[in-house]
């Protein structure tokens, strides 16, 4: 229940602080008052979007904070699952800064809207005239049935296999898609994998190929060059090794004179061994080297069949055209898996779809046993409430769709008058039938769970008389289990209030500000005489009132 709301430069209100109580507590005031600015404010607290347009005074900011005893609200698991602070003494609080910005808080811990609005689904439930309309609704009409049926774990339940089950689906049609559209290319992947699995291709063996192609291709000159090379070297008085060994024997004569000596001895001893190792290489070189013109095809053909593959696939090396192998290979693989994937998938949906025809069905069974209960009491308060000769007709129609809260839709049928055929509640109810069924449907689901506080804004438009009376009764016979704000223009439901607060706008210099009051019960019966005779009190009114109040 809301404990406390304090105001600050919102609207009319430059500042206000008010305690509210549990029980039931009546706003009444004059149109253009200020209901709707409390109402605005408190719609603010909930996590209603802001604009500059609801600050007084533009130069500072606004700030709303309302404080709320949630004891009894099982809120904990909220709290802990938005990693915010759990007090039984909860303090929501709303800045709307000068420059635009809007700032909440949860017991001082920052939070975004979705988080605030989150949390106000479980606080404060306001019904206007607009949100009556949403009766007409089917999700909602679906809401209060199942609340009388008990059904809200089992639909939890269901809503649990239904994700999964739509999930299941969806993968199975992506493995059907993706199965189609592979078979289409089957035949040719297969394809390009043979070809490629015929080119027997290894890393690293077009540099190779290259490499034998310009051997072969340059037979004569190679041959050429290494035999010159070779005739250099070990020509008998003018070659490479014949003044290697002059050099050498030359040195050999003065080593013993200085290291140094020896060094250049010992290097150009290094340097003969090197070059009769070269020596060596160029003769195998020379004597491997043949002209072989069948081979020069064949590493052609290669060659060629390497860069034809390349540029079919457009790869940069035989390395990318293995990967392509590779992946050709997998994908055709994970063809023949897939079958078995789509099978083993297709399993698990027949399981779901008979898990959740199960649990539709329980629902279904609750909500038949439901509707005569729902039928019955509504019928009961509705005829205290002016309309005696009221009837419904509430029928499911089975559905082969899995909906989001079971298998079937609803058609909610209602007659107000003898002798009128059923027709659907958004159709045939007037705006005042809407509001007293609204009222007896909030005063039934008050028994079977536990609502949030309601503030039934002018939910009376439309009636007078008893009928105000027995409204008001019924709201005050909600507020032994729960926190009710009735706001109203009836005295008959103002009086029924254990507190009353009258919203008042004056004229303060050039300002023009909204108060809110909470009446003594002297201040109540001279409201109520007012709601009853206008600005002019008269004696029967003053006494009227009193009744009224006892």
């Amino acid at each position: 229940m809301i404990t406390s709301l304090s105001i600050k430069n919102y609207a009319l209100i430059e500042k206000l602080a008010i305690d509210f109580s549990k029980g039931f507590s009546i706003i009444t005031g004059e149109t253009g008052a200020g209901k709707s600015i409390i109402l605005g404010a408190i719609g603010l607290v909930l996590g209603k979007r802001a604009d500059l347009t609801s600050l007084k005074n533009k130069e500072e900011k606004c700030v709303i904070e309302a404080q709320f005893d949630i004891s009894k609200y099982n809120l904990k698991d909220f709290f802990e699952a938005n990693d915010l602070d759990y007090e039984d003494e909860t303090i929501i609080r709303r800045e709307i800064l000068p420059s635009g910005k809007s700032r909440a808080f949860i017991n001082d811990s920052p939070v975004n809207l979705q988080e605030l609005q989150d949390l106000s689904l479980y606080l404060i439930d306001i019904h206007s005239q607009q949100q009556t309309q949403e009766l007409s609704d089917e999700n909602v009409q679906f809401k209060i049935i199942d609340a009388i049926a008990g059904n809200f774990e089992t639909i939890s339940e269901y809503q649990k296999v239904l994700k999964s089950y739509r999930s299941d689906k969806a993968k199975h049609n992506a493995l059907l898609k993706k199965q189609s559209d592979a078979g289409k290319e089957q035949e040719y992947n297969t394809f390009l994998l043979n070809e490629l699995v015929a080119a027997n291709l290894k890393s690293g063996e077009q540099e190779e190929l290259e490499a034998d192609y310009e051997k072969l291709n340059n037979v004569e000159i190679i041959k050429e060059s290494l035999d010159k090379s070779l005739a250099i070297a070990n020509e008998e008085q003018f070659g490479v090794f014949h003044n290697l060994n002059e050099i050498k024997n030359s040195l050999q004569k003065i080593v013993s004179f200085s290291p140094e000596y020896q060094a250049l001895f010992e290097r150009i001893t290094s340097i003969s061994i090197e070059f009769d190792d070269v020596s060596k290489e160029l003769q195998n070189n020379s004597e491997k080297l043949l002209n072989d013109p069948a081979q020069l095809e064949l590493v052609s053909q290669k060659l060629q069949l390497i860069y034809n593959l390349l540029k079919k696939h457009q790869a940069d090396n035989v390395d990318g055209l293995l990967q392509i192998q590779a992946d050709l290979g997998n994908t055709l693989l994970e063809l023949d898996n897939i079958e078995d994937e789509i099978k083993a998938i297709a399993l698990e949906i027949e399981k779901k779809i008979a898990e959740l025809d199960r649990i539709a069905m329980i629902i279904h069974e609750n909500r038949i046993k439901a509707i005569p209960v729902l039928s019955s009491q509504l019928i009961s308060i509705l005829e205290t409430l002016g309309m005696p000769n009221v009837r419904f007709n509430m029928e499911l129609i089975p559905s082969e769709n899995y909906l989001q809260n079971g298998k079937e839709e609803l058609q909610f049928l209602f007659s107000a008058n003898k002798g009128t055929d059923f027709g659907l509640l958004k159709k045939v109810a007037s705006g005042g039938e809407m509001s007293r069924i609204m009222l007896a449907v909030k005063a039934i689901l008050a028994k079977y769970s536990k609502l949030p506080t309601l503030i039934f804004d002018e939910i009376d438009t439309g009636v007078s008389g008893e009928i105000a009376i027995r409204m008001g009764e019924i709201m005050k016979e909600m507020s032994n289990t729960m926190q009710i704000f009735a706001i109203t223009h009836l005295p008959q439901i103002a009086a029924k209030g254990d507190s009353h607060f009258r919203v008042s706008k004056s004229t303060v210099g050039n300002d023009t500000v909204s108060e809110l009051k909470l009446l003594t019960q002297d201040e109540r019966v001279t409201e109520i005489a007012q709601m009853l005779s206008g600005a002019n009190i008269s004696d029967s009114a003053l006494n009227h009132a009193k009744e009224l109040l006892n």
